[in-house]
């Protein structure tokens, strides 16, 4: 069974800019020694957490000890009302004739919140949702990408994987996937589809209207 697989954020919902908006505001505040920008580029589709653990590992200075449960919060209440979905994907999924999932590195309650925002809900309500609370490695590592194929017994090689993250195409390229880049958001800098081909990106699109050709070529491929 082929098995498509979308990340969420930067993917299915333009939300990256969103959550890094937030984050670039409170740590140039908690630790201004560090070009919070810049380093947050770099961190992209990493977890919330790991992003604050390596920061503060880099500054001079300490982060309040809520920090994580502030930024949530802080993001969530923007999500809610900023939020969009991605350009074209709801026509893209109505059009796609396989089986899909969702894998995020988000936790499961703002995945689903950032679904039903954008009413894509009626879209992937009932795709099968793995994220990085159900694992002790999330991306870069596979395992979340594992433990999806395992769940629906499909093999990793039979899964395509939509990404936006450099992180992500690693992760789902150690798993034994193919690895489609997406750069349609509007977080995404120039240059970046030459970093996800480097990262193991079989294709990378420009805009949701390409996927299905692109799933159609991937198939076609693999029956040849």
């Amino acid at each position: 069974m082929d098995l498509l697989i979308f990340d969420c954020d930067g993917v299915l919902v333009d939300s990256e800019a969103i959550a890094e908006g937030v984050l670039r505001e409170r740590l140039a505040a908690w630790l201004p020694d560090l070009a919070a920008e810049h380093e947050l580029r770099r961190a992209l589709g990493m977890t919330t957490a790991a992003i604050l653990e390596h920061l503060e590992g880099l500054s001079a200075h300490a982060l309040p000890a809520d920090a994580l449960a502030r930024i949530d919060a802080a993001i969530e209440a923007r999500l809610a009302e900023e939020l969009e979905a991605m350009a074209g994907v709801a026509e893209a999924i109505d059009a796609l004739d396989l089986p899909l999932a969702i894998v995020s590195n988000s936790s499961r309650r703002r995945v689903l919140a950032s679904l039903a925002n954008t009413g894509l809900d009626a879209r992937l309500g009932q795709a099968p949702l793995f994220t990085a609370e159900q694992v002790a490695h999330p991306k870069p590592a596979p395992d979340v990408y594992l433990l999806a194929a395992r769940s629906l017994a499909v093999a990793p090689g039979d899964c395509l994987v939509v990404e936006d993250s450099i992180s992500g195409a690693r992760a789902a390229r150690a798993a034994g996937m193919t690895v489609i880049g997406f750069t349609g958001a509007s977080h995404i800098e120039d240059g970046h589809a030459e970093r996800l081909r480097e990262a193991g990106a079989r294709d990378v699109l420009a805009h949701m209207t390409q996927l299905g050709d692109c799933v159609a070529r991937w198939r076609q491929q693999r029956r040849g």
